[in-house]
C-alpha cells in the first residue's frame, strides 16, 4: 500500500455535527459516534441537544451537546479550540444548518434576506474555515457540507434560501480546491428531495404518503453516505454527491 492509499484515521479523534437537529443532523451524530468518534452535537439551544445526547450514549457512543449559534464568528471559534483542547483533534465537521424560509421575492425585506443568508451561508463559512484551520496542520480531515436542491436551482419563493445555499456550495468548491492537495476531504452533499421528518408530514402530508413507497429520504441512509465519505481513500474522493428518493424527478 502507498502513501496516497493509506486508509484514515476514521474511527480516531471528534466529530462536530453543527446543526445536530432532530431529523438528518441527529443520525450524523449517532452514524459518527456509533463508529467510535467523539461527537459534538451542536445547536443554538444546548437544552434540545439533551434526547440526542442520551441516545448516543445509551448505544454505546460518546456525545458532547455544545450550545453554539454558528452565525457567530467568537462561538465557532470557540466550539472548535474547547473540542480541540478538552477531546482531541477534529477530524470531521459536518455544516448541516438548513434555513429554508420561503417567500415571495417582491415581499423579502433586506433583515429577513440577512437573516437566511446567516444561517445558511456565513454559518456555513465559519464552521468551513475553523475546521480547516485545525485540519490543514496535521494534513487529514473530512468537511462535509450539506447542500439542497436550492443548492443547484432558484424556485418560486426561495429566493432567500437558494441564494445562500448556492453561496454555500461555491465556497466548499473553493475550499477542496485549496486545502484537498493538503490531505484535507471537503464534500457537498446535494439532498435533494423531502426528508421523512416531523415538517414534512405536518406541512405536506400528501408528499409524507409517499413514505410507504420509499419515496422519502430516511435519515439513516443520509448519515449512512456522509460516513462512506469520510472512509473514501484519497485515490477516489468525492467532491460532490446527489441524494434523492428513486421515485424522486431530477
Amino acid at each position: 500500500m502507498n502513501q496516497t492509499d493509506r486508509p484514515v484515521p476514521v474511527r480516531d479523534g471528534v466529530a462536530i455535527v453543527v446543526g445536530a437537529g432532530d431529523a438528518t443532523g441527529g443520525a450524523l451524530a449517532r452514524r459518527f459516534a456509533r463508529e467510535g468518534l467523539k461527537t459534538v452535537i451542536c445547536r443554538r439551544d444546548a437544552e434540545k441537544l439533551e434526547t440526542l445526547a442520551d441516545e448516543i450514549r445509551k448505544a454505546g457512543g460518546s456525545a458532547w451537546p455544545r450550545g453554539c449559534d454558528a452565525r457567530c464568528e467568537e462561538e465557532v471559534i470557540a466550539l472548535f479550540d474547547w473540542a480541540e483542547a478538552e477531546l482531541g483533534p477534529v477530524e470531521v465537521a459536518i455544516f448541516n444548518v438548513g434555513g429554508n424560509v420561503r417567500a415571495p421575492f417582491r415581499e423579502i425585506d433586506a433583515k429577513k434576506f440577512f437573516k437566511v443568508w446567516e444561517m445558511a451561508c456565513l454559518a456555513g463559512f465559519l464552521t468551513l474555515r475553523e475546521a480547516a484551520r485545525r485540519m490543514v496542520p496535521r494534513g487529514r480531515g473530512t468537511i462535509i457540507a450539506t447542500g439542497a436542491s436550492a443548492s443547484r436551482k432558484g424556485y418560486a419563493g426561495g429566493a432567500m434560501f437558494a441564494s445562500a445555499k448556492f453561496a454555500l456550495r461555491g465556497l466548499t468548491q473553493a475550499l477542496a480546491r485549496e486545502v484537498g492537495a493538503q490531505g484535507i476531504h471537503v464534500a457537498h452533499v446535494v439532498i435533494d428531495g423531502a426528508i421523512d421528518t416531523e415538517f414534512i408530514r405536518t406541512m405536506f402530508p400528501e408528499r409524507y404518503e409517499l413514505k410507504d413507497r420509499e419515496g422519502l429520504l430516511q435519515p439513516e441512509a443520509i448519515a449512512d453516505i456522509y460516513w462512506q465519505i469520510h472512509c473514501q481513500p484519497r485515490t477516489a474522493w468525492t467532491h460532490e454527491t446527489e441524494l434523492r428518493p428513486w421515485i424522486e424527478s431530477w
